[in-house]
């Protein structure tokens, strides 16, 4: 298990990054909450700080950091301040991303330029600055919530610019699984088949928020993968469903945000 192991989560002040962060602590893990929310926002719930309290009350211990993963010297200081707290990084959980889901005469330069800031160079970022203390862990693993490498021009043309920034943080899971695999750290990526009822699903789907499961899905399937050895799987691309039904999983319907709806797949799945 989990247990006095260091994970350091972007993006962790909400959704997908908050739940795993909870699924850790359970297990009594050392959660880094590193995001910008800091000050509660008038429409989306939770703060590092909020998110640290739930860590503490889940059994764990945390360590709330403010990082723009766009600011180099933020995420050496974060990562810094992590090592002095806890004594190593034995998990990093590429979280934070930004979205727009927009073709290309309607996104702007800034939010193209926001989206491969966040998604791609700080995936990239987060796992260089990272990666000197995965390497002296007994179990290190690297996951990135990011989909599968799929070609199929439907889940370009729609929005060209999130997609190259969402396959950009895949390609950093398929580059640093080829080159770390001999010193073993595991890197592999996480997607999850349905949409998932986060802010940015309310935002950019809501009509599809009924038709979603909770992030509670994703948590049990990364813990899965972060609990595994590491040498044992890297440079793979899990979906959600597929780990909990290689583990024996059978009932899903506990995830759904309404039982009984039928399911609105995400996006990048054929």
């Amino acid at each position: 298990m989990l247990k006095n192991k260091t994970i350091f989560i972007t993006g962790a002040s909400r959704g997908i990054g908050r739940s795993i962060a909870l699924r850790c602590a359970r297990d009594g893990a050392n959660v880094v909450i590193a995001a910008k929310t800091v000050e509660p926002h008038p429409k989306l719930a939770g703060t590092i700080y909020t998110v640290a309290e739930e860590v503490e009350r889940a059994g764990g211990r945390a360590l709330p950091l403010p990082v723009d993963i766009r600011d180099e010297a933020a995420v050496v200081a974060a990562v810094t301040r992590a090592v002095e707290t806890f004594g190593g990084i034995d998990i990093l959980i590429n979280n934070a991303s930004a979205i727009s889901i927009t073709g290309t005469l309607a996104t702007p330069i800034k939010r193209y330029d926001l989206m491969q800031g966040v998604n791609t160079r700080g995936t990239f970022l987060c796992a260089q600055v990272c990666l000197p203390h995965l390497l002296r862990a007994s179990n290190p693993h690297i996951l990135t919530i990011s989909p599968p490498l799929n070609l199929n021009p439907r889940w370009f043309g729609p929005h060209v610019a999130y997609t190259i920034s969402k396959y950009g943080m895949s390609m950093c899971t398929l580059g640093l699984a080829a080159e770390f695999a001999g010193q073993g750290v595991a890197v592999n990526s996480l997607w999850p088949r349905t949409t998932i009822a986060t802010a940015a699903v309310e935002m950019f789907f809501p009509q599809a928020l009924a038709s979603s499961r909770t992030p509670e899905i994703m948590a049990d399937a990364a813990h899965l993968v972060l609990t595994r050895d590491s040498r044992s799987a890297t440079g793979q691309f899990f979906i959600d469903e597929a780990v909990l039904r290689a583990a024996g999983v059978t009932d899903f319907e506990r995830y759904a945000v309404t039982q009984g709806t039928p399911l609105n797949p995400d996006i990048f799945l054929d």
